[in-house]
């Protein structure tokens, strides 16, 4: 019997050719295994092989896989190895596919829940038909003939009301589950976190271009010509253009994106939800009274405050709107009331 060990950024690690009751399960749930090397593989009745989570769009560890097949071949399994790195799918055909996926799970997490809150609701008016034999204060009859059934009954509408409380609780989780699986696409597009996304896959792909070029990123160098700095700077170059094209959708909807040339000193910025007067401009935040000044307050001026001498800086990425020091001295009665 040959076992197949294949990867591809495209499909993952699958292990085809096992069989049940063969031995190789017990080799495969090690959790040894993976870019961490604390995976253990899974069994996909999907794809009717084993698979690793989370190793599709991703460059395998390849020591890893080399340690699955010796331990293989060491029970007594031919095995066959083959990586292919370069066999990948772009970042939108992924991306599309987890949102394709995101919409079944919420379907499915809300049948679940579904289910669980008629199962409440049927244990629910199961125990409270049992109860109403009781509504009159009725107590148990010790030695009477219906001790029995009494006892019998309150059990049974124990047990229905637990049963009731533990669905309630599971549709609770699976309606969590489904409003998360709904919100997914809508939270992966978010401007600020994707502005915050962008920033990091920038720096991500200046350091590529940094190794390619032969100098050391991060404090250490890598090999101007390995492959994978190729692969990985077409990735990276593919995921950036998606999220700027996000970006360009949201402004064309109306949401406005803030940048430098939108703040001048003296301006207010709103961030997290408290008016702060800006003190300076810079090319990716502006500077302004330290967040510990805005406790309890709407509005923190550049002085007269606790901490005049701290200051923080706001990401654009994180400020969600502005006015002008005009705008801002309309509410000063209020504000002193």
């Amino acid at each position: 019997m040959t076992i197949e060990i294949t990867h591809t950024r495209r499909e993952g690690t699958l292990i085809a050719g096992t069989s049940r009751g063969d031995g190789s399960a017990e080799i495969l749930r090690l959790r040894e295994y993976g870019r961490t090397q604390r995976q253990p593989f899974r069994w996909s009745r999907t794809l009717d092989c084993w698979y690793l989570p989370h190793s599709r769009d991703h460059a395998t560890y390849t020591p890893s896989l080399e340690l699955l097949a010796q331990r293989l071949r060491d029970a007594g399994f031919g095995v066959t190895l083959t990586i292919d790195n370069a066999d990948r799918r772009s970042f939108s055909e992924a991306e599309e596919e987890r949102e394709e996926k995101a919409e079944g799970r919420a379907e499915r997490f809300g049948g679940y829940a579904a289910t669980a809150a008629r199962n409440s609701e049927s244990a629910w008016k199961k125990s409270h038909e049992i109860s109403e034999r009781f509504a009159g204060g009725q107590p148990i009859l010790i030695g009477h003939h219906s001790e029995g059934r009494a006892r019998r009954d309150h059990a049974r509408m124990d047990d229905a009301m637990r049963k009731s409380i533990h669905e309630r609780d599971r549709a609770d989780h699976w309606t969590g589950r489904t409003q998360a699986a709904a919100n997914y696409a809508q939270f992966k597009k978010n401007p600020g976190r994707t502005l915050r996304r962008l920033d990091r896959l920038r720096a991500d792909l200046r350091a590529v271009e940094k190794w390619q070029r032969g100098e050391s990123v991060k404090g250490y160098s890598r090999n101007p010509d390995d492959p994978e700095l190729t692969i990985r700077h077409e990735e990276l170059t593919e995921e950036i253009e998606h999220w700027e094209q996000v970006i360009k959708d949201a402004e064309a909807e109306g949401v406005k994106i803030w940048s430098k040339t939108d703040f001048t000193r003296g301006d207010f910025a709103l961030y997290h939800g408290t008016w702060y007067e800006v003190l300076r401009v810079n090319p990716k935040s502006v500077t302004i009274p330290h967040i510990h000044n805005g406790t309890g307050k709407r509005i923190v001026r550049a002085t007269g405050n606790r901490h005049d001498d701290w200051t923080w800086t706001a990401p654009y990425n994180g400020v969600s709107g502005r006015k002008s020091a005009a705008e801002m001295q309309q509410p000063t009665q209020a504000e002193a009331a």
